[in-house]
Formats: structure tokens, C-alpha cells, sequence
């Protein structure tokens, strides 16, 4: 009963990869390392690198390690690219998936974990977001995960499969032992780019639009440990091999905190008055987007462990640290 962690040398990926093998999973981790970190996954898991679109690896390694399960992260994230470059999100999401679960198919793999997101909602107003409230996302980022899950809805009712999607609302955070985080350059995740100011490696963090209709004018949003999230998938895993129906759930917290809360905690949290640049809304960023989150409590008995913004950022905070510490030391 191996599970195949696509995505497993990347920022959520890994911390899913360290809870299964810490639970005494075995696992298979396939990243073609773009935008993962070979050093990232535990050493207890088996590496491959290559290209979940390729259909013959796919097979291969489903056949040759007795896969049973596929937690699916690999893919693009990137919202403001997805829309300069929509044909890259369309091939990486929804093309590369459907590759992988006609693999999944032929092999006979029971059951499928998809890596989903909030923006499949789309501009969904101020009030918490339900799994049931309309699909309607504004960029070809989400539109291209929206893809998958129909896929995945249909394979399901073809073939004897059965799938958890998982929409992530802000992930943020590292793992508290340290083992792993969000190493990518460039990330454009708030957490983690306000961590990045407090400790120096950036001028500034920039602010997007505060003329919201939100308390403070600033965007709000659900952010969640990404360990509480590892959980989630672990759990969902669990819950498909008892014989759980196929679902699809939430994963936020059910609260928001603003982009200046969040600014005004890391600051807090560091003890750095970093700068602040204030600019224009970006298209298609919503006022609001926060998850209403009992479906997954119900369903799972997911407990979060980690509910605290201000654990979240010290633990990013921590990672950074690291991170610059490796860097130095190659």
C-alpha cells in the first residue's frame, strides 16, 4: 500500500511527505525539482525525479512500487502568471493530471488526493465560503485546478476510484521540528515575503489595494499552518482506505486576518520595522476569501493543531533563519 506524493519535494508537498513517513507510510515522491528541492524530502521516502505528464514513468512506477494511493501536488500556483502565460497553467494543472490519473486508471491506483484551491470559488464576497457555494475562478490558475476536479468527479464514476479534493486557502508556516518550509525564490506568499523583509532579503513588501470593503480596507484571507494541512491530507488518506466516499473539502481555518494584521504580527513577531509599500488593488484579487470549514472537522475529525497566526509566522520566521544559515554554509 504505497502512496506516489507528486509534487513531494515542494513546499507543501514535503511537509505531507515527513507525516506519512512519520506515520510509518511507505512513499514514493515524483518532483521534476522546477520549482522542489531534492533536499526537501525525507530521506525515508524514495526520490524520483521526472515529469508527472510523463505517462510511461507514471506507469512505471505505479506498477513497480504497488501504488495504491496518489496525493497529487505537482503543478503551477502562481495566479499573475497564470494569466501572462495561460497555456503553461493549462498543460502543467490540467493536462499534466489528466495524464496522471489515466495512469492512476490503468494501474489500477484506488484511490486519488488532488491538490486543489480556493480560487475556484472566485470573487466570493466577505462572508466564510461553503464547498457547496458557486464555482466561478477568474484565472486560468484556478480555472485549470476546477478542470481536474471535474476530470476526477468523472474518472470516479467510470471507474472503480475514489478521490478527496482538498481547496487550500493561505498556506503558511514550517514545520515546528524544522525539517522543512516554503524555499522557493521569488515566493509571492505574504508570510512568507514579510518574513523575507523582517530578516533582510527584501527592500519591502508591497500591499495591494486598501480600498476593500474589509475593516482596515486590505484583503482578507484564511491562512493555515501547513502542517494542519499535511494533516489533512493524511487524514483524507485514511479516511478513503476505510472505504470513505469520495469528497471534497475545505482547508482554512474559518477566520481571516487582513494584509495589515498580518504585516502588523510580523513586525510584532520579529521585532523589525520592515518597509511597507502601498499600491493598487491587482485584477481579480477578492475582498474577501475565507473558508467555511466544518465540513472537514466533520468528515475527518481534523483537529488543527497550529491555529495561531502569530506560531504561524514565528515558525516562518524560524524557517527563514535556516534558510539563510544553509546559504551560507552551501
Amino acid at each position: 500500500m504505497s502512496v506516489l506524493v507528486t509534487g513531494g519535494a515542494g513546499y507543501i508537498g514535503s511537509h505531507t511527505v515527513l507525516r506519512l513517513c512519520d506515520a510509518g507510510q511507505d512513499v514514493v515522491v515524483l518532483d521534476n525539482l522546477t520549482t522542489g528541492f531534492d533536499w526537501a524530502v525525507d530521506p525515508r521516502a524514495e526520490f524520483v525525479q521526472g515529469d508527472v505528464a510523463d505517462g510511461a514513468l507514471t506507469r512505471s512506477l505505479i506498477a513497480s512500487h504497488g501504488i495504491s494511493a496518489i496525493i497529487h501536488f505537482a503543478g503551477s500556483i502562481i495566479v499573475p502568471e497564470s494569466v501572462a502565460d495561460p497555456l503553461k497553467y493549462y498543460r502543467n494543472n490540467t493536462s499534466a493530471s489528466r495524464s496522471l490519473i489515466e495512469a492512476a486508471v490503468e494501474g489500477g491506483v484506488s484511490h486519488f488526493i488532488f491538490s486543489s484551491t480556493a480560487a475556484v470559488y472566485g470573487m466570493s464576497g466577505l462572508e466564510p465560503v461553503g464547498e457547496d457555494a458557486a464555482l466561478a475562478p477568474v484565472s486560468p490558475y484556478g480555472r485549470s485546478k476546477l478542470m481536474t476536479e471535474m476530470m476526477l468527479a468523472d474518472v470516479a464514476a467510470a471507474h472503480p476510484l475514489t478521490y478527496g479534493v482538498l481547496r487550500y486557502f493561505n498556506v503558511a508556516g514550517a514545520d515546528p521540528r524544522g525539517r522543512t518550509g516554503q524555499s522557493t525564490a521569488g515566493a509571492t506568499h505574504l508570510i512568507k515575503v514579510a518574513a523575507e523583509a523582517a530578516l533582510g532579503k527584501r527592500e519591502k513588501v508591497a500591499v495591494f489595494g486598501d480600498d476593500f470593503p474589509t475593516p482596515d480596507g486590505t484583503g482578507v484571507r484564511d491562512y493555515i499552518h501547513v502542517t494542519d494541512l499535511a494533516d489533512a491530507h493524511a487524514l483524507l488518506l485514511e479516511h478513503l482506505r476505510d472505504g470513505g466516499a469520495s469528497t471534497t473539502l475545505n482547508c482554512g481555518y474559518g477566520k481571516g486576518a487582513s494584509v495589515r494584521q498580518v504585516l502588523e504580527a510580523v513586525r510584532r513577531v520579529s521585532g523589525v520595522e520592515f518597509t511597507i509599500e502601498q499600491g493598487p488593488r491587482r485584477a481579480g484579487d477578492p475582498a474577501a476569501i475565507v473558508a467555511r470549514a466544518d465540513r472537514i472537522r466533520e468528515t475527518l475529525g481534523w483537529v488543527p493543531a497550529h491555529d495561531d497566526l502569530d506560531a504561524i509566522i514565528a515558525s516562518a520566521l524560524r524557517w527563514e533563519q535556516h534558510l539563510s544559515q544553509r546559504n551560507r554554509h552551501g
